[in-house]
């Protein structure tokens, strides 16, 4: 008989996600591990492969629009079932989110109706036995119908729900009715500033921006790390002139420059070489011992931060590091990332020099222990054997995480990591 394909869960914490393109067509016949859609999360674009055997009888969400986990998106048909079976399965669908209160499938939040374009919810049995509300909300002593991802939607997008007419049954708000909301319905509230004494008001100077998915990702995980993570840091001072002085010979003979982020990416993996045992991750169960290094970089986008991995970096040479991490960086700025590209780093490198940052520290990426926050290189006094010479000077902080790692094995590996960035030819070798 015919079954339901779900919206899968294809990153960690995410609650929803969209059908970046459907790579399969109604009537399309499919087998186990085929691809049949990309799906956009907050941060990356996944490849979705099919679970089950059959023929895509209708394709329920169409590419572009979002859904949450576990919501109907298409319906596959076995051998022998006939177009017929679609409408049953839809139906059967309906019924069970009836008689459950919602949609089934994890956190389910919106009816399949609505997710299917028909622009209905179903919130209970109880919520469809109340009278329809032409204004939902807007009258006093009547009650707001909307879907659970229709009010989610909206918080997001700042969409006063009271000042909108629903078009599903009852009157009921759908996730489409706010997808389409005019600018009149949003519910960001400008909040006044004080006016000088004297001064003519001209107008509210602030207004509220709703959070992106993206931001509210970015908050939930570094405030879980900040609050869960026992951080120290360690700050050395690393001269870097003969690094300089190598990246402009190198640089002179090639089309494709390497940076200085390049150079330190390949000093962090050089020295997991003279400090292996902090090549590690931290695991409530024990210490997760790794043979090679796969280093998370910090790529700032529209969005918000992002951080791919480069694998294998322990293996490749600076140029290589250099090409893969413009490609990864390329993708970020696409939002074309996969759900690869961001997991398994082993330790992180956050670079802000290039804004002219001196020095800063960064928030550790569980269950990475340390991760390496690169400033600016900058001229400066510094001592040489009892002398006083000009150098460039390049500030790094080490954030660790004190469960994993003691101070003294940190200390270790920031000075392995300092010796290779003053003696650079120690790394291309």
């Amino acid at each position: 008989m015919a079954s339901i394909v779900r919206m899968p869960s294809v990153l960690a914490g995410a609650e929803e996600a969209a059908i970046a393109t459907w790579l399969v067509a109604e009537g399309d016949e499919i087998a186990v591990g085929d691809p049949i859609a990309e799906i956009e999360t907050e941060k990356a674009v996944v490849e979705y492969a099919a679970e089950e055997s059959g023929t895509i009888g209708r394709i329920v969400l169409e590419a572009g629009a979002s859904a949450a986990i576990g919501e109907p998106i298409a319906v596959l048909l076995a051998a022998g079932d006939s177009a017929s079976e679609i409408d049953a399965a839809l139906g059967a669908q309906g019924g069970d989110a009836q008689n459950s209160g919602t949609a089934s499938g994890p956190g389910g939040s919106e009816s399949l109706a609505e997710a299917s374009g028909a622009d209905e919810s179903v919130e209970g049995a109880a919520a469809l036995a109340e009278p329809a509300v032409a204004v939902a909300g807007a009258r006093a002593g009547e009650r707001l119908f909307a879907s659970p991802i229709a009010r989610k939607l909206a918080a997001q997008r700042g969409i006063e729900l009271s000042a909108m007419i629903g078009t599903g049954p009852g009157g009921r708000i759908t996730r489409r009715d706010v997808a389409a909301a005019p600018t009149h319905a949003r519910s960001a509230q400008p909040v006044p500033a004080p006016v000088p004494q004297g001064a003519a008001a001209s107008g509210p100077a602030t207004e509220l921006v709703a959070h992106t998915g993206m931001r509210r990702a970015i908050a939930r995980r570094l405030t879980q790390s900040k609050a869960t993570v026992p951080h120290f840091y360690l700050v050395a001072e690393c001269r870097v002139d003969e690094l300089l002085a190598l990246r402009a010979r190198v640089n002179a003979t090639r089309e494709n420059r390497i940076s200085v982020n390049d150079f330190v990416v390949k000093a962090v993996a050089s020295a997991f070489e003279s400090v292996p045992e902090a090549n590690v991750t931290w695991t409530d169960e024990g210490m997760l011992q790794h043979r090679t290094v796969d280093i998370s970089v910090a790529v700032a986008t529209e969005g918000g931060l992002v951080t791919p991995v480069v694998r294998d970096v322990d293996s490749r040479s600076v140029s290589d590091i250099a090409a893969g991490i413009r490609e990864l960086a390329a993708r970020a700025h696409g939002k074309r990332l996969k759900q690869e590209d961001l997991e398994g780093g082993t330790f992180s490198v956050s670079n802000l020099g290039m804004y002219g940052t001196v020095e800063f520290a960064a928030i550790l990426n569980p269950p990475q222990w340390g991760i390496l926050a690169v400033g600016a290189a900058k001229k400066q006094p510094v001592v040489v054997d009892d002398e006083l010479v000009p150098a460039t000077v390049m500030r790094c902080t080490l954030s660790a995480d004190h469960r994993a790692v003691d101070g003294a094995l940190a200390a270790r590996w920031l000075a392995a990591f300092q010796e290779r960035i003053e003696n650079p030819l120690t790394i291309l070798v």
